[in-house]
C-alpha cells in the first residue's frame, strides 16, 4: 500500500485534507502526550494547596468524583478518536457532529483555553523552583504583594520560550523530550507514592475532616467542597491530545483511543494515591502552610523526606511541569493549524503553513508562545494570577468538550449512524454509548456552572476587592464567546474552506452552505449524513 493511501485511510482524506505532517509518533509517545498534558505531578502539586485550603483533608474525595465524570468524556472521545484521528481533534469532531458555527466555536474556545492554560501551567515553576533553591525567587523575597506574580511571570516566560522552540523544531524532538519527561514523571510518581506511604502518621478517619470550612455559608461544607473540586478538575483533562496528534501518529485509529483511556486511568490511579498518602503523611494537618501557595504538597515532601531527597523529587516535578507545558502548547498548535487550514482564523495562510523540512506548523508554534506570554504579562501585577488563569482555562476547555459531547448525544438520540464501527476495527462503546454520553453531557454542564460561579475565593481572593473581578470568569468567558461568534458570523464564515495548499488532490469541488465555502468532504454535515462517513 502506498504511503499516500495509508495516510489517507487514517482519517485525513475524509475531511478533504492532503497529508502534510510528519507521521512518526509511536504508541508510547501517543500515550505520553495524554499523560504529560494531564501531568499528575504538575497538577496535584500545583493545586494541592488550593484544594486543601478551601476543602481541608476531605477535598481528596473530589478526585474520584472528577475522574468518574471525565472518564465518561474520555470514552466518548475514544470513539471519535478511533473514527477521526485528525489534528485539532475537538474542532474537527464538532464539524462531523454539528453545525459550522458550533464547530468553529468549539475550536475557538479550545484555542483560547489552551493558550491560557499554557501560561497557568508554566506558572507552576513559581510554586516549585523557589522551594528547591531560594535563588529562583529573583523578585523580592516572596513576601511582597507582587513578588509571587512578577517572579512567576519571569520563570513561566522562560519556560514558554523553551517549549516554543522545541515545538517549532519538529514533532520528533517534541515526542522525544515529552516521552523522556513522562518516563521520569511516572517513575518519580511511583517512588513518591511509596515514600509517602512509608511515612503515614494519620488514620483514614482524617479523610472526612472538613476543618470547619463552609461554616456560616448557605451551602455549608458542600459549597466549600465544590470550590475545592477546582483543584482536581484542573488536572484531569487534555486526554484528547493523543488524538489531536493523530495525523502525526502511526496507526492512529488504534493507537489514539487506547492512549486516551490509558492516560486518564493511569493519571487517576497515581494522582489519587499521591493525594491520599500526602494527606495521611502530613506531619500536622492544622499547619497553615498546607493551604499556602509557598507550601502545599511540596512542603509535605520536604518535611518528610528532608532536604536532599525531598528536593530531588521536586526536581522531578519541575521536569513534569516542563513536559506538561510542552504538551499543552503542542495541542494548542494543532488547534491553530487545524482551524487555519480551513481558513477559519485571521492570517490563516500564514498560521497554517507547514515547514518544508521539519513538517511541523512552525508559525502556529511561535504564535501560541507569544500569546501565552502575553496572557501572563497582562496579569503580571495580579496576586491571584494563577487561580484566575487556571479557572478561566478550565471553564473554556470544559465548554469546548461540551460542544462535542452534546451534539454527539443528539446524534445518538436521533438514531443516526453509529459514531464508530467495530466492524472496521474502531473502538466502540456499543449499547453503553448512550448512557456514557448522557453522563458526559450532564457532568460537563454541571462542572461549567460550578467553575464559572462568581466566587471570591477563586476570582477575587486577594485585595483589592471589586465586583468585576469576582465576576471576572463570567465576563471573560462571555466576552470571548461573543467576540468569537461575531468574528465568525460577520466575517470568517464567508471565506471558510480548505486552503489550496492543504486540499486533497482530486477532491470534488467544495459544496456551498449558507453562503460559505466549506471543505470538499462536507465536514459541516453531522455523522451519518455525509457520504464520506459511511
Amino acid at each position: 500500500m502506498s504511503s499516500h493511501r495509508r495516510q489517507s485511510g487514517d482519517g485525513v482524506a475524509e475531511f478533504g485534507y492532503a497529508p502534510s505532517l510528519d507521521r512518526s509518533i509511536g504508541k508510547f509517545a501517543s500515550f505520553a502526550a495524554g499523560v504529560s498534558y494531564i501531568s499528575i505531578l504538575t497538577g496535584v502539586f500545583q493545586l494541592f494547596y488550593f484544594g486543601y485550603g478551601t476543602g481541608g483533608p476531605a477535598y481528596v474525595w473530589s478526585w474520584p468524583l472528577v475522574f468518574v465524570g471525565q472518564v465518561m468524556v474520555a470514552l466518548c472521545f475514544a470513539e471519535l478518536a478511533s473514527r477521526y484521528p485528525v489534528a485539532g481533534s475537538v474542532y474537527n469532531w464538532a464539524k462531523k457532529l454539528s453545525t459550522p458555527t458550533t464547530s468553529w466555536l468549539a475550536g475557538w474556545l479550545l484555542l483560547i483555553s489552551s493558550i491560557c492554560t499554557v501560561g497557568a501551567v508554566a506558572l507552576a515553576y513559581q510554586i516549585t523552583l523557589p522551594q528547591i533553591w531560594h535563588g529562583f525567587q529573583m523578585i523580592g523575597d516572596g513576601t511582597g504583594t507582587y513578588d509571587f506574580s512578577i517572579n512567576g511571570v519571569i520563570l513561566a516566560g522562560l519556560l514558554i520560550v523553551f517549549t516554543t522552540l522545541v515545538n517549532a523544531f519538529g514533532v520528533k524532538l517534541t515526542a522525544i523530550v515529552n516521552s523522556v519527561g513522562v518516563f521520569v514523571e511516572l517513575i518519580a510518581a511511583v517512588l513518591l507514592v511509596v515514600a509517602l506511604a512509608l511515612h503515614i502518621t494519620h488514620g483514614p478517619g482524617v479523610l472526612l475532616d472538613t476543618r470547619g470550612l463552609g461554616g456560616g455559608q448557605s451551602f455549608g461544607y458542600a459549597g466549600a467542597f465544590l470550590v475545592a473540586t477546582l483543584a482536581s478538575a484542573f488536572v484531569m483533562y487534555g486526554f484528547d491530545t493523543a488524538s489531536s496528534l493523530g495525523e502525526e501518529t502511526i496507526d492512529p485509529k488504534r493507537t489514539a483511543p487506547r492512549a486516551i483511556i490509558r492516560a486518564v486511568t493511569a493519571s487517576f490511579a497515581l494522582g489519587g494515591l499521591l493525594l491520599l498518602f500526602g494527606v495521611l503523611a502530613a506531619p500536622d494537618l492544622s499547619d497553615p502552610k498546607l493551604g499556602a501557595p509557598d507550601g502545599g504538597l511540596q512542603y509535605v515532601v520536604l518535611s518528610i523526606l528532608g532536604g536532599p531527597l525531598g528536593k530531588a523529587f521536586l526536581v522531578c516535578i519541575v521536569v513534569a511541569i516542563t513536559v506538561c507545558t510542552l504538551a499543552i502548547q503542542a495541542a494548542a498548535i494543532r488547534t491553530v493549524f487545524a482551524m487555519a487550514r480551513d481558513n477559519n482564523l485571521p492570517f490563516s495562510s500564514w498560521l497554517g503553513r507547514v515547514h518544508p523540512v521539519r513538517k511541523t506548523p512552525t508559525n502556529a508554534a511561535i504564535t501560541t508562545g507569544v500569546l501565552a506570554i502575553a496572557t501572563l504579562v497582562v496579569n503580571v501585577k495580579e496576586p491571584a494570577i494563577f487561580t484566575i488563569l487556571t479557572s478561566i482555562g478550565i471553564v473554556l476547555i470544559y465548554a469546548s468538550y461540551l460542544l462535542v459531547t452534546a451534539p454527539m448525544l443528539r446524534h445518538r438520540l436521533r438514531g443516526g449512524e453509529p459514531v464508530s464501527d467495530p466492524a472496521r476495527g474502531e473502538f466502540s462503546l456499543g449499547r453503553w454509548g448512550l448512557i456514557v454520553n448522557i453522563v458526559a453531557v450532564l457532568w460537563g454542564a454541571a462542572m461549567i456552572v460550578n467553575l464559572i460561579w462568581p466566587r471570591g475565593e477563586v476570582y477575587n481572593s486577594t485585595a483589592p476587592y471589586h465586583w468585576y473581578l469576582r465576576w471576572g470568569g463570567v465576563l471573560f468567558v462571555g466576552g470571548i464567546t461573543l467576540i468569537g461568534l461575531l468574528m465568525y458570523r460577520l466575517r470568517i464564515r464567508h471565506r471558510t474552506g480548505v486552503l489550496p495548499e492543504h486540499a486533497l488532490t482530486g477532491a470534488p469541488e467544495p459544496a456551498t452552505h449558507a453562503g460559505s465555502r466549506v471543505a470538499a468532504s462536507a465536514p459541516t454535515q453531522p455523522v451519518g449524513h455525509e457520504g464520506s462517513a459511511s
